[in-house]
């Protein structure tokens, strides 16, 4: 794919990668999880506290992925980390390496910014990711398991005393 470009999103990007985000939660059959904005996720990537980055993949002028990520830190190993939020490619661009060039442009930042790691989830029904990932060389950590409090959850825990 020479006419594939990978670049950090731009504040004029926030539209189509939120149109993006919603095309993943599609896919994923999360739709109703969307209670985000366009506003909120602009100032998260731009404002004046930088929450998350993105890097999106165009070909030929057209938005067809990103990988949406940020900083984590390993007490082990005494290094930043880069956790990868999410990575789609709209499903007519799969397979032609567009997923591989995001998910490689990733580590390299991650090699260039001294990470100890790049990590992330995936889905427990999504084999064709998890043989995708694995292999681009990860391990799929069978002994871990996300730990998640949102919404009311989060307000009760943080009333407790």
């Amino acid at each position: 794919m020479t006419d594939l470009i990978l670049r950090f999103a731009e504040p004029a990007d926030s539209n189509v990668l939120f149109q993006l985000i919603k095309q993943l939660a599609e896919y994923e059959k999360l739709s109703h999880a969307v209670t985000g904005n366009v506003a909120a996720l602009q100032e998260h990537l731009f404002g004046e506290q930088k929450y998350i980055e993105a890097i999106l993949a165009e070909y030929q002028g057209q938005a067809v992925g990103f990988a949406l990520f940020f900083y984590n830190y390993s007490t082990f190993l005494t290094k930043p980390g880069i956790y990868l939020e999410d990575l789609f490619v709209l499903p007519e661009y799969r397979r032609q390496g567009i997923g591989k060039a995001l998910l490689t442009k990733l580590a390299q930042i991650a090699v260039e910014r001294n990470c100890g790691r790049l990590e992330w989830s995936v889905l427990d029904w999504n084999e064709p990711a998890q043989a995708f990932y694995r292999s681009m060389g990860a391990s799929i950590l069978d002994d871990w398991r996300i730990c998640r409090v949102t919404e009311e959850n989060l307000k009760n825990l943080a009333a407790k005393q």
